[in-house]
């Protein structure tokens, strides 16, 4: 409703004496008592109330006239009206909080409830579920029949007035205060605040175009629909804006007026603005004092203005209103206070002061809504009349006599004495799990104990204790069981004291720092002065964590060391853009030349974005989500796992078109009819479904992986039962349980039992643990905490062994090896939260089926065994969460590392186990690869591998990647013409050779940009850097006749946002990556990757300046004695690099990038540079060259390094002019 501050005083009290009479001229007068003639279809009671005429009504077809009035509540004003938009409701609240709905055009009472306590009702709105009703500073939904939905507070000063529903979760609310608040009705929550030049909305409508807010202060506001900024505004009233609706092109508004001291008066002009040309049009002057208004559109665009006294006028928005067309609503004296019109446009609603609702209609079979649905009638109580008993008759039961209760003799049901007394508030806590039943003499429970973190954190300022919120529990809310409470499994990060005391840093002395998240910190440099070699000290190559949806690192790391996994997907090669097999093999391919440097998976993530399936499970994470620690990394890995293996089993079996690239031999690994993924992971499974009329159902399925499931605990006992991991397994391979599924014989669904038995045993065997919530926590721990006691007990039976140390051959460069712990024999002490054994013996026979136990480290199968079919497994793959509620936590992997890659990293022959924490990498022990402490580290991926699984596979990698990728392919541009070739391709006799010069230059465009922070120093550091993605790629000939000349000028199309295209240094416009209006050649990142990667495999030498960024933003990992960078040719040490146009000035009379960049003019131009380098060198030697560099840096610190303007010859250019360079071949 509006705001009627401005009308005179005494309307606001519904005083019988201030309701004054109608219009002059009009043939009816609003008297306290009105002459019952004049009123159709309505009697009056001695209290002047109107009731309903049983007799029934004749209605004008397309005229409205008075169908039903009913009283809600007498005397208390109704403000808020409303049709139900999806049953036939008609809604009311009134001034005391409390709603009402009737049913029909007869208005039976459906429901009455209380809403509020004290405040009105202000708003009324009707969802699928249930009903919107708006106060001052509260909002609630309730079901139909007035069961609570949710209740959501607004904040303090909140003075709200109107919402609106923008879509089926969202809607907005406006008021007196300066914001709009936008509400997620799916989590209740308020999702954002758009901040209103002009406060007081307090109307607002929706078009197709905008939002409509109208202001308090007589201005209407149009908004855009998706981010609320005003676009548009119309000053329609001086004093207050009453009501206003929107109809096709035409908006329509009524208020109020300033009459200079007197306040307002009501203006009985009615302003129409054209939102096309948005102006107003022609004022539409009307008969009656306009309060409300609506558009009626049903044969016209009717406009219906009604008054505070019940005077109702329709009329024309562009036409003038007619007398004639004035009706007027009964309300007996009283003044109408709301309004509403039926989505059908045949019934009105109108709500009065004294507590009447009056329903008019234009048809006599009235229906508010086109097409309701049914609405849920309560059956009437039926009764049925008792028997008459002659209780005189000897053989009547005495049970059947009702009897009063007047005895004080104790019953069988009451409650004991002591659990109906009430509870003191300083009772101890030993009391706290007795039943307590509310009594009058009891009223409060006693206050639950402080959090003892919070305690450890405050800090006394006065009297008065500060602590930072712990976040264990939800905010205003204390659980019923005080002790004892089962909390959610997020609350796991609560710390105990530290043993260091407040000094040391809470929630961190718990996690050992090599499992903390780790981050890269950046410099003016970027990452080229980090020192990676602090966190990795082995060959083994790490991964950057800080591109988008690097959470699956750790899993990345786990396919590779999976010998069969690397070696098929670097031989898989498909012509299929986004395909993650392939991604996969590039990136292998990178860890392979890797010595020790981190690498990034930054296009094999491009690729994985695009997946929609991994979009559809929620594997994608938004910046905020990762930043803040809001994703639960532990069932989001393992949903990746699964996804992982599905998306790669389906990738490597598709045999649509050819496999190899562009017409190439297909591999081995790559064209079997059978997926390697399948041979690996798979394992044939039967399930059996069981109905309790007999029928059974049997399936056959592949499954890549297995999740663990864990027994329910019995309720009435809180001890966990002691359970082998082999055991478990078993039962969740095998597993059997009863759901409810459809039966074909009963034709109807029925409880089954559905059981999983497998038919053969997967080569690696993976487990999703699903430790999920505190239940599955605390069974774990529970498990770990058995398995330490038995290995107690059965290291006290049996005399120690000493440890052996770890070979110092293990370490890098011959260094001497301290790591502690790194031992071959495991203790007692070593098997702490260890429940999962090292080694697991399976088989599968015909009697039991599959047989599940525990081996010993080392223990071989006997020749029975082996004839029986049974397989050891071995455990090479842990993956964990590391619960951190600093950070958020992180995803590490212990992965145990096989012989082969330490033969190709550094020459040795052994396993070992390490950690792998993004691009920390560092050697640990067995024993701690399966311990599992809960607190902070939970269990989430486990893999296992048969013994000598490898040799089952063929492990040779061959290059899928041939020369045809370098000869023509055609443009994705539309508008590329031949004419416009900047490049030509390579022949077949140009094709490269070993030690050949390549010109190569690289030119990007930024997707995200850099996230920094400012030091109180001044100093800036950046906390996140920009995300650069390749945009345009230029290769020319190093050598031969054609000299210069590009072969390579690509310009990679991006399905990804551009936020800044850098064209002052990329010479990258909007469009030039667009396929639909570029002129350009345009390719695909993977296509001219591919030629890349050829060149590389070739050995050719790439010849660039600042070729470090070009390669790791393109994401290749290039052998350093491949790469000449003329960055480093022309630098001395400790002394800044020099920009390619100032060494192209000075050393060869050039003037380039004087605009913009050009990728073929600098890559001609570092070609050159190296020629003039090796000319230099070869003259002069050394010494003299590094005289040339001196002066070189003289030159440029006197000219700032900025390249003069002047012409040459007056004596300010290079000093080197007289050299002739012999000149660039033209295209």
């Amino acid at each position: 409703m509006m705001n009627f501050e401005g009308l005179e005083p005494g309307l606001g009290e519904y005083a019988p004496s201030l309701h004054g009479s109608m219009e002059p001229g009009l043939n009816s007068s609003l008297d306290r008592r009105l002459d019952p003639a004049l009123l159709q279809g309505v009697e009056l009671n001695p209290d002047s109330l109107a009731v309903p005429v049983s007799e029934s009504m004749h209605i004008l077809e397309g005229m409205y006239s008075e169908l039903h009035s009913v009283a809600a509540e007498v005397g208390i004003p109704v403000t808020a009206a409303h049709f139900d938009l999806q049953e036939e409701l008609l809604w009311m609240g009134n001034h005391r909080g409390h709603a009402s709905s009737f049913f029909g055009p007869t208005m039976g009472r459906y429901s009455s409830f209380q809403v509020h306590m004290a405040d009105d009702i202000r708003h009324i709105q009707s969802m699928d579920t249930g009903v919107l009703f708006l106060t001052k500073n509260n909002l609630k939904c309730l079901t139909r029949g007035g069961f609570l939905m949710f209740d959501y507070p607004m904040e303090e000063g909140a003075d709200m007035h109107s919402l609106l529903l923008t879509d089926n979760n969202t809607l907005v609310m406006g008021g007196l205060q300066n914001y709009v608040a936008e509400l997620d009705l799916a989590t209740v929550q308020e999702t954002q605040k758009f901040t209103v030049e002009v406060p007081g909305v307090a109307i607002m409508r929706q078009s197709n175009r905008f939002f409509f807010c109208g202001h308090t202060s007589g201005k209407v506001s149009l908004r855009d629909l998706r981010t609320f900024k005003m676009e548009h505004e119309f000053d329609a009233f001086s004093g207050s804006l009453s009501d206003f609706d929107v109809h096709g092109n035409l908006l329509a508004a009524c208020g109020f007026s300033s009459c200079g001291l007197n306040g307002l008066s009501c203006d009985r002009f009615l302003m129409v603005y054209d939102l096309r040309m948005m102006r107003a049009i022609t004022p539409l002057q009307v008969h009656v004092d306009p309060l409300f208004l609506r558009f009626i559109p049903t044969y016209t665009s009717r406009l219906a203005i009604i008054s505070q006294t019940g005077q109702c006028q329709f009329c024309e928005p562009t036409g003038l209103a007619s007398v004639a067309d004035i009706f007027h609503v009964n309300t007996v004296g009283q003044l109408l206070m709301s309004f509403d019109v039926s989505s059908s446009k045949q019934a009105l609603s109108f709500g009065d002061s004294g507590g009447c609702m009056h329903l008019w209609s234009s048809t006599p079979e009235v229906s508010f809504n086109s097409y309701s649905r049914e609405t849920e009638l309560v059956l009437p109580c039926l009764v049925d009349s008792l028997p008459q008993l002659d209780w005189n008759h000897e053989l009547m039961p005495l049970s059947l006599l009702p009897m009063p209760l007047t005895s004080t003799e104790p019953l069988l049901s009451d409650w004991p004495t002591s659990h109906i007394a009430p509870s003191p508030r300083n009772s101890s806590p030993k009391n706290e799990k007795s039943l307590i039943v509310y009594s009058p003499s009891w009223y409060s429970r006693r206050a639950p104990p402080v959090d003892p973190e919070i305690l450890r954190t405050m800090k006394t300022v006065g009297f008065i204790g500060y602590a930072p919120n712990p976040r264990t529990r939800p905010r205003n809310q204390v659980p019923y069981k005080i002790k004892d409470v089962e909390l959610e499994y997020d609350s796991y990060n609560q710390v105990s004291e530290s043993p260091n005391g407040r000094d040391e840093e809470p929630h961190l002395y718990m996690v050992p720092k090599k499992y903390r998240k780790v981050t890269i910190k950046y410099s003016k440099l970027g990452l080229e002065d980090f020192d990676f070699k602090h966190y990795n000290r082995t060959l083994f190559a790490g991964l950057e964590p800080h591109i988008p949806n690097a959470y699956c690192n750790c899993m990345i790391q786990v396919l590779y060391f999976l010998e069969p996994i690397r070696c098929m997907v670097q031989n898989h090669l498909c012509q299929k853009e986004f395909c993650l097999a392939c991604e996969l093999g590039f990136l292998f391919h990178m860890l392979d030349l890797s010595r020790g440097d981190p690498c990034q998976a930054s296009n094999f993530l491009r690729a994985f974005r695009t997946i929609p399936e991994a979009s559809a499970l929620g594997l994608i994470l938004a910046d905020s989500d990762e930043q803040t620690g809001k994703a639960r990394l532990g069932r989001l890995i393992q949903s990746w796992n699964r996804f992982i293996l599905a998306q790669l089993h389906q990738e490597t079996l598709e045999q649509e078109g050819p496999q190899a690239y562009r017409g190439a031999s297909s591999s081995a690994l790559g064209s079997s009819g059978e997926s390697v993924i399948g041979r690996l992971f798979g394992c044939e499974v039967e399930n059996s479904s069981l109905c309790r009329c007999g029928k059974e159902t049997v399936r056959s399925s592949l499954t890549l992986l297995f999740t663990m499931h864990y027994p329910e605990q019995r309720s009435l006992d809180k001890t966990i039962e002691e359970h082998e991991f082999a055991e478990i397994l078993k039962k969740s391979i095998c597993l059997e349980q009863i759901t409810q599924a459809w039966c074909d014989n009963c034709e109807k669904y029925q409880p089954t039992v559905q059981t999983r038995n497998i038919r053969c045993l997967p080569d690696v065997l993976v487990i999703n643990c699903e430790v999920n919530s505190a239940k599955e926590a605390e069974f774990w721990k529970a498990q770990t905490e058995y398995a330490f006691n038995r290995a107690l007990k059965k290291e006290a039976a049996e005399p120690p062994k000493p440890k052996e140390p770890l070979p110092s051959e293990w370490c890098l460069e011959d260094e001497l090896c301290s790591v502690e712990g790194l031992t071959f024999d495991m203790q007692a002490e070593d098997m702490r939260h260890v429940w999962i054994p090292l080694s697991l013996k399976m088989c599968i026979s015909k009697t039991q089926g599959l047989e599940v136990s525990s081996l010993s480290e080392g223990k071989e199968l006997t020749e029975s065994e082996e004839a029986e079919g049974a397989s050891v497994y071995d455990l090479v793959v842990t993956v964990s969460h590391i619960q951190d509620a600093r950070t958020g936590g992180n995803l590490v992997a212990h992965i145990k590392v096989g012989e082969t890659y330490h033969q190709r990293k550094e020459g040795v022959t052994h396993q070992q186990w390490y950690l792998f924490n993004d691009f920390l990498i560092e050697p640990i022990d067995k024993a701690e690869s399966a311990q599992f402490d809960v607190n902070w580290k939970v269990p989430a991926v486990l893999y296992y591998t048969k013994r000598n699984y490898n040799a089952k596979y063929d492990l040779r990698i061959k290059n899928p990647i041939e020369a045809s990728v370098l000869l023509t392919e055609a443009s994705l541009a539309r508008k590329q013409r031949k004419s416009h070739a900047t490049f030509i391709p390579l022949m077949v006799s140009e094709m490269p050779q070993t030690g050949d010069l390549v010109g190569l230059d690289a030119e990007f465009v930024t997707l995200n940009q850099e996230e920094a922070e400012l030091r109180s120093d001044g100093t800036k550091s950046t906390i996140k850097p920009s995300q650069m993605s390749v945009a345009r790629i230029t290769c020319v000939r190093g050598q031969g006749s054609n000299e210069g000349v590009p072969f390579i000028d690509d310009y990679i199309s991006t399905q990804e946002q551009v936020v800044d295209y850098l064209t002052q240094y990329s010479g990258i416009k909007p469009g030039d990556l667009d396929a639909k209006i570029s002129s350009k050649h345009l390719t695909t990142l993977k296509s001219t990757y591919l030629k890349l990667r050829f060149l590389i495999d070739t050995g050719v030498r790439f010849v660039g300046h600042g070729l470090q960024k070009d390669f790791r933003v393109i994401n290749l990992m290039v052998p350093k004695d491949q790469v000449i960078d003329t960055v480093y040719l022309f630098h001395m040490p400790r002394k800044r690099m020099i920009s390619l146009r100032f060494l192209a000035w000075y050393f060869l009379d050039l003037n380039i990038q004087s605009e913009t960049h050009d990728s073929i003019e600098d890559a001609r131009t570092a070609l050159q540079l190296y020629q003039k380098y090796l000319e230099l060198s070869h003259n002069g030697g050394q010494e003299e060259f590094r005289k040339v560099l001196k002066a070189l840096y003289e030159k440029g610190r006197k000219l700032d390094w900025k390249v003069p303007d002047t012409d040459p010859a007056d004596g300010q250019g290079s000093p080197k002019s007289t050299a002739v360079f012999p000149s660039v071949m033209g295209l």
